[in-house]
């Protein structure tokens, strides 16, 4: 009762202008929006204000307490959201808005460190096989394995002529690339696996799992070196040419797909094991491990280069051994997810 009278004498003084001490307690701006627009407008009404003021004049036995009480509750309104815009600030965290309860989990490392990183979780972490056969080479048979070993052979005459011994650049070159025929084998596989209603054998899985470790190996190699301003422009040319080209040439035909990644990851294993030689003989700098890939491929806090390029190595000597696998598997006349996915092989 003392609410809805207090609403009709606040209406009463607004409209007629009268009662100077009400019209400094509540201003017209509280009751209404800034902006009225044509007059219908009332988008910006500020119903808890409002609400509040008028709670305040019910209670208060003057006009000059109404506007005491007033100004507290603002002040303390300012106080509490700055002691909290304060404390976010203190904590190096963004006030995101938590309407969804979406909210990352606070996760450590071993040594009760906070984890430092979005991108990757310690779950996905690993150490690399470094028993692994870094010779091993498939021989080409079939004309289909021909054409794919003479194309690779094409694409590297370019490669050693731009970026020559220059290994950090033609690494990270390399990675964009190889990131590109896992994204495009999986999302082909996921398709058609919801065309048919079958599952994919776990290959979906495992050709993301490449994409994404062949990206890592990106952004590893960003953090070493620095790309120049027209070796962006070619990666993002490179890119463009043969994420097209690799996606139509799956379509047509899913084992020179992977039997030209195959010979890609070869070519890859020898690209590294020169660029550990220069590391090796003094002429590249064997600098202390980015802090993404001690934490990614869980090496000693005091990892080189050389440890880096090593299990970088041995990655794509697994990718090597995943694509020859598939590409075997259609030359045999049979469909991947008859056979089971090396899931997790790094």
């Amino acid at each position: 009762m003392n609410l809805r009278v207090a609403w009709f004498v606040t209406r009463g003084l607004i409209i007629n202008g009268g009662g100077r001490n009400y019209g400094r307690c509540i201003s017209t701006e509280a009751v209404v929006g800034r902006s009225m627009g044509n007059g219908s407008d009332f988008g910006n009404f500020d119903w808890r204000r409002s609400m509040k003021m008028m709670r305040t004049m019910s209670t208060a036995s003057s006009p000059e307490e109404a506007k005491t009480l007033t100004e507290k509750d603002g002040r303390k309104e300012n106080s509490s959201s700055s002691s909290v815009s304060e404390a976010k600030k203190d904590q190096g965290e963004a006030v995101v808005s938590s309407y969804w309860g979406i909210a990352r989990p606070k996760i450590t490392k071993e040594d009760g460190t906070e984890w430092p990183w979005n991108c990757f979780m310690p779950w996905e972490t690993y150490r690399a096989d470094l028993s692994i056969d870094l010779g091993k080479h498939h021989v080409p048979k079939t004309f289909l394995d021909k054409v794919a070993y003479r194309t690779v052979k094409l694409l590297r005459i370019p490669t050693d002529i731009f970026f020559k011994r220059r290994y950090g650049c033609r690494a990270m070159m390399l990675e964009t690339v190889a990131a590109v025929p896992g994204m495009v084998g999986g999302m082909l596989l996921h398709l058609r696996s919801l065309r048919k209603f079958h599952h994919s054998g776990g290959w979906i899985k495992a050709l993301l799992e490449e994409a994404e470790n062949e990206r890592m190996h990106l952004m590893t190699m960003v953090e070493l070196v620095k790309p120049k301003w027209y070796e962006r422009l070619l990666v993002l040319t490179v890119q463009g040419v043969f994420f097209n080209a690799y996606f139509v040439g799956y379509l047509l035909s899913p084992k020179l797909a992977h039997r030209v990644v195959g010979y890609l990851e070869e070519e890859a294993i020898h690209s590294y094991t020169e660029y550990l030689k220069d590391i090796g003989s003094g002429k590249i700098e064997n600098v202390p491990a980015p802090a993404i890939s001690i934490d990614y491929w869980r090496l000693p806090k005091d990892a080189t280069l050389k440890d880096v390029i090593t299990v970088i190595r041995a990655d794509e000597a697994h990718h090597r051994d995943v694509n020859h696998f598939a590409s075997d598997i259609h030359f045999q006349g049979k469909e991947l997810r008859e056979a089971p996915a090396p899931i997790g092989y790094h």
